[in-house]
């Protein structure tokens, strides 16, 4: 994958981002990132993240909540990841910087709003790999070698929690063996990650497709409800996710302002077209004894590894075995590469004063160890409360569109105090985009339910007594690092999160009070986000301050120090 050129650490005398900078206290020299990174390798970079576990289970998770109304749900999705994308595809172009996603809502609102989009990242990024271990596990439980490793309702047993920290220590461990190492494991994945879901599409269209599948109990047996909690509890957006690579990565693209937007944009459609056809191929392909008793309870032999079961089920047993070889490969490329994102956001925390220095210690291969063994112990604790991949996949898309959340703020502040800064791509009715997609991510974060952004709420929390308290140490004490962190700039984000959580807790998605009738919450969260939106753009850092910071970090990235 294309983003592992972002994981050479910094010296302490680079910039913050890490592109440039000379030997530091690290005692480790670094040179500026090289542009050398075209068009197909930025998107190839973003498909490559676009495509990872959510194939395996997702059109199964999609259609139980939804039915065969569920392709309406990967729309629905495609076209709010659309919308992000379109805000990120114009950001990217004027902002062609490494780790765009986290820092474009420090470049507008300042330290405050840098630390929390970080912490979601943190938080996005380091239950990645859990979630990929669960998809592991979930193909694997019904192969005679690994048996007893789920219990019927998808929760792990004993054996499959020691089985599942296991895998999370082979990530850690290949990570400790250096980027060169991870490259080369990842390599094969990501090329076997794209061919294998377009080989079964292609397979069960041809062999087993039965259009009357679609209407025989009902398109839409669950209702417009049922359609849009699917978009955040069955990984539809979880799927679509990965876009960003390619702006991740825009600081070693030989031409940004060209190729970001042509990437973002090129790699939401291509995953969102491979989605979807997986998920009309899936009910397709289905016996009608696998949903006799309706959607909600459908069940076949092998359910568990959705399209591996199904291809047995239909006398593709040769299939099925490709499948299953691909499910530990396709989860284990992905899960090894957000190990390695967690570990570097936590050491961008460090640098930008919000983690103590400890994560900024590299072993001798350049290896920010503190951070990857951090990431170990939370992927195991992510085990406990999110025991399944469905209930994982709910909390990460909920710490996802946190993070891409704050896109179109920084998107509406950036346009409002420099409009007449250079931009290689404009985008057409960004005014309305803009709100729009800010919109839609309040929407997907309240979709998720209250059981789900209830245990979010508790992470973020946390999130602010861990970093808020060492950013608040490290300015009592003058270190070196110590943040800026302001306040007047995000004085619009502890509203909005409490706002979002009451809501839900009075809504009717996952396990909400119901006080609030359906259509009424929606239009609720729609006018809230509103509000916040155009809050948040009024009090925004001044054209000075930005322009400030951006020159700062243009000079580091152009090789400067």
């Amino acid at each position: 994958m294309a983003s592992l050129n972002q994981i050479s650490p910094p010296g302490r005398n680079s910039g913050a981002d890490g592109t440039a900078g000379s030997t530091g206290t690290t005692g480790t020299a670094h040179r500026s990132l090289n542009r050398h990174v075209g068009l197909i390798g930025l998107m190839w970079a973003s498909v490559g993240s676009i495509i990872g576990s959510g194939w395996l289970f997702g059109a199964k998770s999609a259609v139980t909540a939804a039915g065969p109304a569920a392709v309406i749900s990967w729309g629905i999705g495609a076209v709010a990841i659309v919308l992000l994308a379109l805000v990120h595809a114009e950001l990217g172009g004027l902002f062609p910087v490494s780790g765009g996603t986290a820092r474009y809502p420090h470049y507008a609102f300042g330290g405050l709003a840098g630390m929390s989009f970080g912490w979601f990242s943190w938080l996005q990024a380091a239950t990645v790999a859990p979630i990929e271990v669960e998809a592991m596990i979930g193909y694997a439980k019904d192969s005679p070698w690994a048996g007893g490793l789920q219990n019927a309702n998808g929760t792990l047993t004993t054996s499959g929690f020691i089985v599942a920290t296991g895998l999370m220590a082979v990530f850690v461990a290949v990570n400790f063996l250096g980027v060169k190492v991870l490259a080369r494991t990842n390599s094969v994945a990501t090329w076997l990650k794209i061919f294998v879901p377009l080989f079964t599409i292609f397979v069960l269209a041809v062999t087993n497709f039965h259009g009357s599948n679609f209407t025989s109990h009902g398109f839409a047996p669950f209702g417009a409800k049922g359609v849009l909690a699917a978009i955040s509890t069955s990984g539809i957006i979880f799927a679509l996710l990965g876009f960003e690579q390619a702006i991740q990565i825009a600081g070693e693209s030989r031409n940004p302002r060209r190729d970001i937007p042509r990437a973002v944009l090129g790699s939401v459609a291509i995953g969102a077209l491979i989605y979807t056809l997986l998920q009309v191929v899936f009910i397709g392909a289905l016996p009608v004894s696998a949903f006799a008793n309706g959607w909600a309870k459908l069940d076949f032999p092998g359910i568990d590894g959705p399209f591996a079961g199904l291809a047995t089920l239909v006398g593709l047993g040769w299939l099925s075995y490709v499948l299953k070889v691909d499910a530990v490969i396709s989860p284990a490329g992905t899960g090894l590469i957000y190990t390695t994102s967690t570990s570097r956001i936590s050491y961008g925390l460090s640098r930008n004063g919000y983690a103590p220095q400890k994560f900024e210690q590299l072993d001798r291969n350049g290896v920010p160890w503190f951070g990857l063994v951090l990431s170990f112990v939370t992927g195991v604790i992510c085990f406990l409360p999110f025991p399944s991949w469905k209930e994982l996949v709910g909390f990460i898309t909920s710490a996802s569109v946190l993070m891409y959340a704050g896109a179109p703020l920084a998107f509406g502040a950036l346009r409002r105090r420099l409009p007449d800064r250079e931009r290689s791509y404009r985008l057409p009715l960004g005014g309305v985009v803009s709100p729009a997609a800010f919109v839609v991510s309040s929407l997907i974060i309240y979709w998720a339910g209250w059981q789900t952004l209830s245990r979010l709420g508790i992470a973020i929390v946390l999130g602010y007594v861990l970093l808020g308290g060492y950013a608040a140490y490290a300015i009592r004490k003058g270190l070196p690092n110590a943040p800026r962190l302001n306040w007047r700039s995000a004085q619009w984000l502890p509203v909005y999160l409490l706002g979002l959580g009451l809501v839900s807790w009075q809504g009717g998605f996952g396990d909400g009070t119901g006080r609030i009738p359906m259509w009424y919450d929606m239009a609720l969260v729609s006018v809230f986000a509103l509000v916040i939106y155009y809050w948040a753009i009024r009090v925004a850092l001044p054209a000075e301050a930005i322009e400030r910071e951006v020159a700062d970090v243009e000079v580091v990235d152009a090789g400067g120090h």
